[in-house]
Formats: C-alpha cells, sequence, structure tokens
C-alpha cells in the first residue's frame, strides 16, 4: 500500500516503516560515528524502547559498548489496511541492524507496569543475560492500570492556580492566549502514580528480588526542567509533581544500596507527549530556531549517545549539585535563553517565520511516524506488515 501521514489531534495514526527504518539507521550511524567511552555497560534494558529518548538509549547501548539490549515496547503491529505503529516498525529495524551487526537484542512487547511484563522480563533476563547491569526507564504513558484493575490518568494541567499565557494552534500555525486550569488533588495523585517513580522502583525492586540486576548496576529515568516560561505547565505543574516523585525515588534507591539510580534532566524536544501540553510547543519552535542559529541543536540520539559516554559512564557519573545529570546544559545557557526570552516576549502570528522554527517543530513532528525521510520514496508501494524477529 502507499503510505500518507494521517493525523488526528496530537498523534499520526499512520507509520511509514521505511522512513522508521532510515531514521533508526541515521541514529545508529550518528553513534558508531562517535567517540566511545571504556566503561560503558554490558547487559542493558531499556523499559520504554520503541521511541524517543528510550530508542535512542537503547541504540547508544548498543553501539557504544557493543551491549546487549532487552527492550521493553507496547506497540501495535499491523493490521489488514492499518499500518503498525512507529515504535513497532521502530523495533523491527534496530533488532534487524543489531543482529547485522552481531549484536544481542530482543524486545517483549506489552504493557510495563504490569506483573506479567515484569516477570517475562526476568524470565528472560535469567535465561539469556544473567544479570543486567543497567536499565534505562523511559515510559512514557498517559495511563497506568495496576495489578487489581485501577486505572490511574495522568493530566496536564497546573497546580494552584489558573496559568495564562501563549500558545500555538499546530492545525492553522496561530499565536493566542490560553488559561489551563490547575489540577485537582485527586488528579495531581494520578498523575504521580502514572509517571511517579513507583513502577521505576518496582522494576528495580523486582530484579533484585530475582538476582536478575548486578550489584554495582545503574538506572537512569528521564525529566524535564526547563526555563520559567514553561514551569507553571511543567516543573510547577501536575507533570512537575511527578517529576519530583521520579527523583525522590532516585534518591531513594540509591540510599538503600547495590546500585546508582540517576535523573537525567533532557533538552525540550518535540515528542508525542510534549506535543500534547499547553505552551510548550511554542517555547520549543523558538528554542529550536536559537539553539540552531547558534550551532548547539541536539535530537534525541545526540543527547543519548553524550549521556551514555560523557556523563553516565564517564568514570564517576557527571552530576549537579543535586545529583542529577544535566543533559539540558546547552539548552538552559544563559546566552540561549536570553535569546528565546527576548523572542518570547514578541512572539506573534504574524511573526511566527522570523522568531520561531515551526517547519523544524513540524517535521521533527512527521518523522516521529517515519514520514519526510530524505531518500524515502512516499509514492512507492509497501508492504505495511513488518516483523520484529524476537517477538514473532
Amino acid at each position: 500500500m502507499i503510505i500518507k501521514p494521517k493525523v488526528r489531534g496530537f498523534i499520526c495514526t499512520t507509520a511509514h516503516p521505511a522512513g522508521c527504518k532510515a531514521l533508526v539507521k541515521e541514529q545508529i550511524d550518528y553513534v558508531k560515528a562517535q567517540k566511545h567511552t571504556q566503561k560503558g555497560a554490558k547487559k542493558v534494558l531499556v523499559v520504554g524502547a520503541s521511541m524517543g529518548y528510550g530508542l535512542a538509549s537503547r541504540i547508544s547501548a548498543a553501539y557504544s559498548s557493543g551491549a546487549a539490549t532487552i527492550g521493553i515496547i507496547f506497540d501495535r503491529a499491523a493490521a489488514g489496511a492499518r499500518t503498525a505503529t512507529s515504535g513497532w516498525y521502530n523495533t523491527a529495524a534496530f533488532e534487524e541492524f543489531a543482529s547485522a551487526d552481531g549484536l544481542y537484542a530482543k524486545t517483549i512487547n506489552g504493557d510495563a507496569y504490569s506483573k506479567e511484563i515484569k516477570e517475562q522480563t526476568i524470565e528472560l533476563i535469567k535465561k539469556d543475560l544473567g544479570k543486567v547491569d543497567c536499565v534505562i526507564y523511559s515510559l512514557a504513558a498517559p495511563r497506568r492500570t495496576m495489578d487489581d484493575g485501577t486505572m490511574y490518568t495522568s493530566v496536564l494541567k497546573t497546580v494552584g492556580e489558573p496559568y495564562t499565557n501563549k500558545t500555538i494552534n499546530l492545525k492553522d500555525n496561530t499565536v493566542s492566549d490560553i488559561t489551563v486550569d490547575p489540577a485537582s488533588d485527586d488528579e495531581i495523585n494520578a498523575t504521580v502514580k502514572v509517571m511517579g517513580g513507583e513502577d521505576w522502583k518496582d522494576w528495580i525492586n523486582a530484579l533484585k528480588a530475582a538476582d536478575a540486576i548486578e550489584k554495582n548496576a545503574v538506572t537512569v529515568a528521564y525529566s524535564y526542567i526547563g526555563p520559567d516560561i514553561t514551569h507553571p505547565m511543567y516543573a510547577d505543574g501536575s507533570i512537575g509533581k511527578a517529576k519530583d516523585h521520579l527523583f525522590a525515588s532516585a534518591k531513594e534507591m540509591s540510599a538503600e544500596g547495590g546500585i546508582k539510580a540517576y535523573i537525567s534532566v533532557n533538552k525540550a524536544l518535540v515528542t508525542q507527549s510534549s506535543a500534547a501540553i499547553p505552551i510548550v510547543p511554542l517555547y520549543i519552535s523558538i528554542l529550536y530556531k536559537v539553539m540552531k542559529e547558534k550551532g548547539v541543536h541536539e535530537g534525541c540520539i545526540e543527547q543519548m549517545c553524550r549521556m551514555y559516554n560523557e556523563k553516565l559512564f564517564a568514570g564517576d557519573a557527571v552530576t549537579d549539585e543535586e545529583g542529577r545529570i544535566r543533559m539540558d546544559d546547552l539548552e538552559m545557557g544563559e546566552e540561549i535563553q536570553t535569546e528565546v526570552h527576548r523572542l518570547w516576549t514578541e512572539i506573534a502570528t504574524e511573526n511566527l517565520d522570523s522568531h520561531a522554527d515551526l517547519k523544524g517543530y513540524h517535521d521533527d513532528f512527521y518523522k516521529l511516524f517515519g514520514f519526510g525521510v530524505s531518500g524515502v520514496d512516499y509514492e512507492a508501494d509497501i508492504d505495511q506488515n513488518v516483523r520484529i524477529m524476537s517477538i514473532d
């Protein structure tokens, strides 16, 4: 079939297998070309491995230190005229390239929050790897179902007071004000349940109990802080409360001994999650423009490769005074933020082209689903049915 993008809300409901495969190869080629640490992990579990930072982390581990990787995904195969998800196509491509390069790579598809998937993963680790020495927790999900059937849904809201600021309508590229209402206590608690550190700790505790993780292992989860512009919607909002819990969980796990747990504070990028947060897409568009003009823009793979080789496994991990790995160091540089704030105060629908990199934002959005990739023939008839070797 000939596959075209079909956008609904903040997601694209189709994905292109050839485009996804080409982007995975680009990321692999990038990591292969970089200088690598001699102290990287050798047996890595990536929870949330099919897109974005999780996929980039898996690629960085595999191609920086030759790590065997097990990835946990929650994706959908193609069915009839319906394409698979981009995460499915990404994973199939990664496994294909890893196998050709002599690297162990297996994947489990299912709900990472569930006890069942944790048990399946531990069984695979014990069978094939013995123990893992690194766990990357990159789970981004809108809801979580507990073992007793209780479901929690996260919200993108402020805490305490409403917040009004500029936002962009990505359908017609217009700038307007938006007011975001505060979350209730129940909504905050639910967001912490979904996006906080409870499940991360459950994974580590399950691995410890099964003797499936090395005593000197490291584990990393991802967060974001950002500038004052986005704080009410992110750092100080319902998501921020969840990220505070994530950070507290890292401290607790490290204090318990046996492993080192870190939070990596990453740069703002176009993801399925960030596209849904009011105010944030406009900020990202301006940030892209400024960082590209300064020559310091990074995508997922550049950040994760740098994090892996220069921060996490650079002898002792390179952290700030709070013990966090700061991959947002370039974004939050004074020169970058001064210019971003200047453009933010001036930006309006009429000057979007001069004040923001909206094309870059839209390009990155479509690439999440394998579209707009150079060298891919999008008029070609292509089979949407693609196998993941370790799942089929």
